[in-house]
């Protein structure tokens, strides 16, 4: 089994229309969940807040700066996610395809490595 990251990425007019059907669209979600949860496959499940409520922290520079949100360069913003242990990438990817999303909006498909492939301090 391995871990994959569905990142859920949207665009402000994605997002509006998502908002514009909210409670559709939380009732499609939850069912979303409880299909994973049923196949033994979610590992966690978060939406993010506002982005307009968030700070960048920019380390471009000598020393970081912060900056309060909106993104005001950013196309796609970071909304939420799913954490799936499925078997392989193609499981994941067909989990994403069913993510009950507003049109235009985006699921990245991302796999976690294993502790055992993250380098370790002084090997």
């Amino acid at each position: 089994m391995a871990k994959y990251l569905l990142i859920m990425r949207g665009t402000d007019e994605s997002n509006a229309a998502m908002m514009a059907d909210i409670d559709e669209m939380m009732v499609a979600t939850r069912q979303f969940i409880e299909e994973m949860a049923k196949a033994g496959v979610l590992l966690g499940a978060e939406g993010l807040d506002d982005p307009a409520q968030g700070v960048v922290v920019d380390f471009g520079g000598e020393a970081p700066v912060v900056t309060d949100g909106p993104y005001g360069e950013t196309k796609e913003l970071f909304g939420g996610f799913f954490l799936l242990d499925v078997a392989s990438k193609q499981e994941a990817v067909e989990w994403a395809r069913r993510v009950p999303a507003a049109r235009g909006a985006k699921v990245e498909v991302r796999r976690v490595p294993g502790s055992d492939e993250v380098p370790q301090v002084g090997a």
